[in-house]
């Protein structure tokens, strides 16, 4: 994964960031997120920017184009398999690389000269170097891969300089980095999306196609995480080992909201007839990463001599404007098999994951539940039955692929994206407003509503087949 950043408020020095703690982070990384760096306050610090005015009437589509020519920054383990999954669609160049791993700069321009496409422009010349691809190369969209603290940072970039932005999750992690992303999305009318993939998981469609048939009634509550053992990864020395484990050390919130909220958000419409209104949040006390390096490390080892600020389980409650709740937690320094629970419950039925089951008045058994697969066949969601063929043996199931072909569709076709930037403010900013609750006894904290207002207007999502 590459670590780049313009030199300005927002830049981090990754490889200070484990050494250095606290004093690592840049002014706009380290405010608003824990204990250890928010003192309690009367009301929560977070403001709309004064300078805004209203947000578009419609949901933003973008010209059609015949061909997207895409540059990457960040080519990593994710980054990578995105590069793969985009040689495999129609309509699509792959312009330039950006990593500042030069041997995995040069294996994946392989991998694109080998599909006989041209050489790939690469740029490795330090941690900034994605600045020169914005302004050097003609993109139509930048895709973003590196590890969090330089989303914002990559997608400013690459709308200053007339691109499209895809970053992996989150889009950002501070509520003045999200308010950037939307400002900057409007006023150069680019598209600013938030590429989360457990949107497209073949369960969650499922559940999302049978919330629009209506099987499950009204939908009232829902229950969603992150819930992963992460410790052998976060103490690796290579990949997400070299940053991850530091958030740990300076932030005390939920730090991952977006995998088990974002399919759950498509399902409740938000931002789309509904929108997030405030969140509580709690944590448990920090043992997990302590307990692992005091196991796996020598007495003397620095690993040994780290602190942690991450409490191991955070408990987060979210309420909607129309009154609908949802559970969100997350859990990554402790033994347990991965979960996103993704439990969607209406006025008719529910649907409950890891394991997953359904259970619909008048079609289950009373009082039982039914195996998903049950009703796979019957409500399986288009997009599935087009392209499960295609998708075949990337990443995370598949899911991967089918983001990455709707994304180019949808920039084909000159048609809003699935997701766009209010979306990805919207699931980002919970992580700095669950740390601010969880500093303040756990009073409640309003979300932004980056919609202003449009939330009531804007047209419901909807999902068709390839």
């Amino acid at each position: 994964m590459s670590d780049a950043t313009p030199e300005d408020s927002r830049s981090i020095d990754r490889r200070g960031l484990l050494k250095l703690g606290a004093a690592g982070l840049g002014l706009t990384a380290a405010q608003g997120l824990t204990p250890g760096l928010v003192s309690a306050a009367d009301s929560a610090p977070f403001s709309e920017p004064s300078n805004l005015g209203p947000a578009p009437a419609q949901p933003f589509a973008a010209d059609p184009m015949e061909v997207v020519r895409i540059g990457f920054v960040g080519v990593g383990l994710q980054g990578g398999s995105h590069v793969r999954n985009y040689l495999g669609l129609d309509g699509v160049e792959v312009v330039a690389l950006c990593d500042i791993n030069q041997s995995r700069l040069d294996e994946v321009a392989g991998w694109v000269t080998a599909d006989g496409r041209p050489q790939p422009k690469l740029y490795g010349r330090g941690d900034h170097d994605f600045v020169r691809m914005c302004e050097t190369e003609d993109l139509d969209l930048v895709f973003n891969a590196t590890p969090w603290e330089w989303h914002a940072p990559v997608c400013l970039a690459a709308m200053e300089n007339g691109s499209h932005a895809a970053t992996e999750v989150p889009i950002a992690y501070t509520v003045e980095d999200c308010w950037a992303l939307v400002e900057h999305a409007e006023k150069y009318k680019k598209h600013c999306v938030m590429m989360e993939n457990c949107n497209y998981d073949r369960p969650e469609m499922m559940v999302f196609h049978m919330a629009r048939l209506g099987l499950f009634g009204e939908i009232l509550h829902a229950e969603c995480g992150y819930l992963h053992d992460l410790r052998e990864i976060k103490f690796e020395d290579r990949d997400e080992g070299l940053w991850r484990r530091a958030h740990a050390m300076l932030r005390d919130a939920n730090l991952y909201t977006t995998h088990g909220l974002g399919p759950v958000a498509n399902v409740m419409d938000i931002n789309r007839g509904d929108r997030f209104d405030y969140v509580v949040s709690m944590s448990s006390p920090s043992r997990g990463l302590q307990d692992w390096a005091r196991e796996h490390y020598p007495e003397g080892h620095p690993k040994r001599a780290e602190q942690y600020l991450l409490g191991d389980v955070n408990t987060s409650m979210i309420k909607t404007v129309r009154g609908r709740t949802i559970f969100l937690s997350h859990d990554t320094n402790l033994p347990r098999p991965y979960s996103r629970i993704h439990t969607v419950q209406g006025t008719k039925g529910l649907f409950q994951g890891y394991p997953h089951r359904v259970h619909v008045e008048g079609v289950s058994p009373a009082h039982r539940w039914q195996e998903w697969t049950e009703l796979r066949d019957e409500y399986d969601h288009p997009l599935w039955k087009d392209l499960d063929e295609q998708s075949q043996g990337a990443g995370h199931g598949g899911m991967d692929f089918i983001e990455d072909y709707r994304l180019i569709k949808c920039l084909h076709e000159g048609t809003p994206t699935d997701a766009n930037v209010y979306d990805g403010a919207a699931l980002s900013v919970i992580q700095p407003l669950t740390g601010w609750s969880n500093a303040n006894r756990s009073r409640p904290v309003d979300v932004p509503d980056f919609t202003r207002g449009r939330w009531t207007q804007w047209p419901q999502l909807e999902l068709f087949g390839a």
